[in-house]
Formats: C-alpha cells, sequence, structure tokens
C-alpha cells in the first residue's frame, strides 16, 4: 500500500514516515500542504495522513481541494487541536478519520489498517461479469470466452478483482503487488507484466491490441469495461 504523510513539523514527519515503512507500507512525505495536494493529485495513493496546523495550506483546505478535484483516498487528519468545533470541521471537509495530537503510534497504525480495509471492501466486484464476448466467474475463477473456458489462477483473478474495482483507473505494479501477492512475498515488478500478458491472451479477442487491459506507460495497467 502506497501512503503519504502531510506534515510540515520535521520530527513528526520524520517519526511517521518511519513508523509506517517499518510495518511495510511505501510512503511519500511533503512538508507543506502546497506540495502534499500536489503529490496526492498526481501519484497514486492508497491513505493520506494529513496534519492540520501547516502555514500556507491547511490541511482542512488540502482535503476540500482534493475532494474537489475527486480524489476519494482515505484521509487521516491529524492535529493539536481536539474541540469538538475543529472535529467537526475536518470531516465536513471530507476527512474520513480524525486522530488528536498527542496519540500513540500504536493507535495510528490501528487506524491505518481500519482505513485501509474499509476502503478495500468499499470496491464492490460482482461475481459474475458479462464483457462482450466474454464473462468472468470470479466465484469460480473462471473466464469464458467465444464458448471457451480458461481457468484462472488465484493471482489472475485478485488481479482482475484489483482492476475491476478501480475501472477506469491506473493501477501501478506497486499496487498489484501489495494487494494480490502481500508485501511479505514480492516477486519482481516483471512478473506482473508477464501476468497481463497470459490475462490479455484468456479475455481480449485480439491481446496485441487489447481493448479492457490497457497500459499505463509509466504506471501500470488499466481495466476499461
Amino acid at each position: 500500500m502506497r501512503l503519504l504523510v502531510i506534515e510540515d513539523e520535521l520530527p513528526m514527519r520524520t517519526a511517521l514516515v518511519e513508523t509506517l515503512k517499518a510495518e511495510g507500507y511505501r510512503v511519500r512525505a511533503a512538508a507543506d500542504g502546497v506540495t502534499g495536494l500536489e503529490l496526492a493529485c498526481t501519484e497514486p495513493f492508497d491513505l493520506i495522513l494529513l496534519d492540520v496546523m501547516m502555514p500556507g495550506l491547511d490541511g482542512f483546505a488540502v482535503c476540500r481541494e482534493l475532494r474537489q478535484r475527486g480524489r476519494d483516498m482515505p484521509v487521516l487528519m491529524l492535529t493539536a487541536k481536539g474541540q469538538i468545533d475543529d472535529r467537526v470541521t475536518g470531516l465536513d471537509s471530507g476527512a474520513d478519520d480524525y486522530l488528536v495530537k498527542p496519540f500513540s503510534l500504536k493507535e495510528l497504525l490501528a487506524r491505518v489498517r481500519a482505513l485501509l480495509r474499509r476502503s478495500e471492501h468499499g470496491q464492490a466486484v460482482p461475481d459474475l461479469l458479462e464483457l462482450g464476448a466474454a464473462t468472468i466467474d470470479f466465484r469460480r475463477c473462471v473466464l469464458t470466452r467465444a464458448g471457451r473456458q480458461h481457468p484462472l489462477s488465484e493471482k489472475e483473478a485478485g488481479m482482475l478483482r484489483l482492476l475491476v474495482a478501480n475501472a477506469g483507473e491506473a493501477v501501478s505494479r506497486e499496487k498489484f503487488l501489495d494487494v494480490v501477492w502481500g508485501y511479505h512475498a514480492y516477486p519482481g515488478l516483471r512478473t506482473i507484466d508477464n501476468f497481463i500478458t497470459g490475462l490479455r491472451a484468456k479475455l481480449e479477442a485480439d491481446p496485441a491490441h487489447p481493448r479492457h487491459l490497457l497500459t499505463v506507460r509509466g504506471m501500470g495497467y488499466r481495466f476499461d469495461p
């Protein structure tokens, strides 16, 4: 999973990055709201940890702008402000959760895990998906095209589920590894390309000119229904 930390205080930013990396997350960091907003809008992240009290563009403004631009990844706000009105403002600006400083790193990690689980579970994928002449049965792990059945391995089915859940959006090779393989058992990034080639052979009428499993140069792959 890729996480973005937007925090202007160096000691806190360093502690957050080191703690999250130790848990296996891929982490980027920004020291101000403007830089953080730019990163969040140009790179794929699964969750953002966002400080409220920052000079210039504060966390409330960053979160509102993210939502206005259609970025819907979970946002966990971190702030020394603990008044009810401040919490309401944060949630109303689009945050998903709110953690008041000082907090324990154990609680922070628990909230991160909960938000990531909620985000993944919210991406519903039907058990049976029809794509022109092809049908994908996720329950049986079988892809049928033009009357011919093709069994899907667990990894192939997982990759297709992830692509379908994020239809129209680029899915990075790193996210495939995080979600389908798990960060404890990383193969090489080239493995993703090989699996996509195999999936195209089963799904696409013309694998050399795919209609549904598209390459996003420099990023990964995108599913178009």
